[in-house]
């Protein structure tokens, strides 16, 4: 605690000493136990975080997910035993599915003393969801501050959206720790330029210049002026010469809060260093515990019992109880209480507020999702899903979004009456202020699929949009989404030859065998206008796995449903659309579309049962759901008695062997498109009527016998 007077006392000055040693210790006993994990940055910036949490930061340990709170990002997720050690000796609370505290530690003594073994609440990068008290998931470099940027978006939109004069509801600030690897890594050009340029005051990096990476000095290949460059950004830049300079840290963070129009930048220099004088080992700092001796010698240099493993001093406890603990708990009950008169005051508002934390939906969100007219001409996948995004986000305030500059393409941009553009200009009469709901991520496709990961954690409900062929770009914030089980909505349009003239460079291939390689990612690409509306209903209901809506370019026909099955079967994943067998009876052959495939088989569906073929149309927008559906159905749909089956889709071949028997019964590509216009690529690569129909008498002979 500081004296009155502001300086530190000797006693002050002493205990704020013993309680960085404990990180530091606690760290690399938890690394040497493990004989795995990375001591040097941890023991480092022991100091930055110990200042950050039990002086600067608004956090209540005893309810680590009220919704005012500031957040902390260890981007450099290497590190984790800083903030394991953090969550520990504050002694965060767990949390668990139900959003209730449950009495017990989030990181218990005994789960630091198991780091990175089986099933400890200490793995070797931090996880969202499994550690109460971790914001987001970090590991692969660059990620956590482009995520932090999504924070400190959100904040500012639930600022703009639930704040009222004297109720202020949302004013959280976002601290994220980087390093070297993370400054080096290009998503953090995209996430910190776009934080500039929206002026985002509540978001302070801070950044530990240790020049240090695996292979050695940073030298080897970093030699930018990275003050300048953050300066050329548009952002405040301060440095802290020294990383155990807690006056000079305290200043900078005091400076960062006063800002008000720009992020802040705190440049640390620290030195990763222990034991013996002028000694530093790179590996031990990039991924090898220390050693026993040498550890010996860091605790001796601290005045630390040497013998001692996990020592946590009763007085360090306390000092953080009534730190962090005092100052947190009064700033959450205040804003409960806060909570409470604004409920009296706009009632709707706050039962919103409510909805929102919870993942839950408004009342009547669905009420205006168009159905669409049988059309054979149709609409395009992209242009359906423009009228039912505008649809549903009139009703739910917090489904927000936009696109990498490219919504006129992807038809993503939100158009009825209020929606406004997210930015910095605070001019809400031209719609243009921080509660737009239209978003302009730039052509940044990484980072803004890490941002919308961070407007998700926030409890926001985000949207991102780009071509199909630029997921590629987007594809490891994606798989974070999914680690996570955090409800992005990722939209990717042009999916497939359907490009055309723009060639094999904007013609996605093996993008959808990619995603649909991600676990607990539920991909979706519905094969008319009335499934991409069905397929809408089934994403918005998602609350633990995130999305990838991948719609056409071109038009598809609107199949008319009083002849095929109604489109609400795309909850199930896959479906009978049409069925010549006769009640009960087995078809000879069942052709598989998704997406523009759709119509396709339905035409050949039509000349086979015209030839006295009994045949079957599946529909299959999205293999997780099918998966997921129990076999007495999936059977249903697929009978195994039925061999001769026919997937046809204009993607990668890869995956659809289980469903079909062999590969010469899969319509796909198998190369690599071609510039030309789509009805030449359809005759080229075999996406017509009667090759379908051909590989489907083709498939039925073959299993007659």
């Amino acid at each position: 605690m500081e004296a009155t007077s502001g300086v530190k006392t000797t006693a002050e000055q002493q205990l704020d000493t013993l309680s960085i040693n404990t990180i530091r210790t606690l760290s690399m006993d938890a690394v040497q136990a493990a004989n795995s994990g990375h001591p040097g940055t941890p023991m480092a910036m022991a100091p930055v975080a110990y200042l950050l949490w039990n002086e600067i930061m608004r956090f209540d340990p005893a309810d680590p997910i009220w919704p005012n709170r500031d957040r902390f990002v260890l981007s450099m997720g290497h590190a984790s035993m800083l903030l394991y050690s953090m969550l520990h000796l504050t002694g965060v609370k767990a949390v668990n599915a139900k959003y209730e505290t449950t009495g017990k530690p989030s990181v218990e003594l005994d789960d630091i003393k198991s780091f990175r073994q089986l099933d400890s609440r200490c793995p070797g990068h931090p996880e969202y969801r499994w550690t109460s008290g971790i914001e987001t998931t970090t590991g692969p470099l660059g990620q956590g501050i482009a995520t932090s940027v999504g924070m400190a978006i959100a904040s500012k939109w639930q600022a703009a959206y639930f704040n009222r004069p004297g109720f202020e509801m949302f004013d959280y600030n976002v601290y994220a720790l980087c390093g070297d690897g993370c400054m080096m890594e290009g998503i953090s050009h995209e996430a910190a330029s776009l934080a500039a340029h929206l002026k985002l005051d509540n978001l302070c990096w801070i950044y530990d210049n240790n020049k240090i990476t695996i292979e050695g000095n940073t030298s080897w290949a970093f030699s930018e002026d990275v003050a300048t460059r953050f300066i050329g950004y548009g952002w405040n830049v301060t440095r802290v010469g020294d990383a155990n300079d807690l006056e000079t840290l305290k200043r900078a963070f005091a400076v960062a809060r006063k800002e008000q129009d720009r992020p802040t930048l705190i440049i640390v220099d620290s030195h990763i260093a222990w034991g013996a004088p002028n000694k530093q080992d790179t590996h031990a700092a990039h991924g090898e515990p220390l050693g026993e001796e040498e550890i010996k010698l860091t605790k001796r240099n601290y005045g630390w019992p040497e013998d001692e493993k996990f020592l946590v001093p009763d007085e360090v406890r306390q000092h953080f109880k009534e730190g962090i603990g005092a100052r947190g708990k009064q700033a959450r009950d205040e804003w409960f209480a806060k909570v409470e008169a604004y409920r009296a005051e706009f009632p709707e508002l706050a039962e919103q507020l409510v909805r929102m934390q919870k993942r839950e939906l408004p009342e009547g969100w669905d009420k205006d999702i168009p159905v669409f007219p049988a059309d054979a001409k149709g609409m395009a996948g992209r242009d359906a899903s423009g009228k039912v995004l505008n649809a549903i986000a009139k009703n739910v305030p917090w489904f927000i979004g936009g696109a990498a500059d490219l919504a006129p393409s992807t038809k993503t941009r939100l158009t009825f009456e209020g929606a406004g553009d997210f930015t910095a200009e605070d001019d809400p009469e031209k719609g243009r202020w921080y509660g737009g709901k239209n978003f302009h991520f730039g052509i940044r496709e990484h980072g803004m699929s890490a941002i919308l990961n961070g407007l998700s954690l926030s409890k926001i409900r985000p949207y991102g949009s780009g071509f199909m062929i630029f997921s590629d770009y987007s594809r490891p914030a994606i798989r974070l989404s999914a680690i996570m089980e955090i409800p992005t909505i990722h939209i990717f349009t042009h999916d497939s030859i359907g490009v055309g003239e723009d060639g094999p460079t904007h013609q996605p291939i093996e993008q959808l065998a990619s995603m649909r390689a991600i676990p607990g990612l539920i991909v979706l690409r519905p094969g008319d206008a009335n499934e991409v509306a069905e397929a809408w209903r089934v994403v918005m209901q998602l609350r633990h796995e995130p999305a990838v809506m991948v719609m056409s370019r071109q038009p598809m026909a609107t199949l008319d449903r009083t002849k095929y099955a109604a489109a609400e079967g795309v909850k199930r994943g896959g479906y009978t659309l049409a069925d010549s067998s006769g009640e009960g009876g087995q078809p000879d052959v069942i052709l598989i579309g998704t997406g523009t495939e759709v119509s396709l088989c339905v035409e050949a569906y039509e000349k086979l049962v015209a030839e006295g073929v009994k045949a079957r149309v599946v529909s299959m927008p999205s293999w997780e759901i099918f998966e997921h559906q129990d076999e007495a159905y999936k059977e249903s749909v697929l009978p195994p008695a039925v061999k001769a089956r026919v997937a046809v889709e204009q993607a990668g071949t890869f995956g659809w062997r289980r469903y079909v028997n062999s590969n010469e019964a899969i319509v796909g590509m198998k190369t690599f498109g071609a510039s030309a216009p789509l009805k030449e690529l359809t005759k080229k690569f075999g996406f017509t009527v009667e090759n379908v129909v051909d590989t489907a008498k083709r498939e039925i002979e073959k299993f007659k016998s």
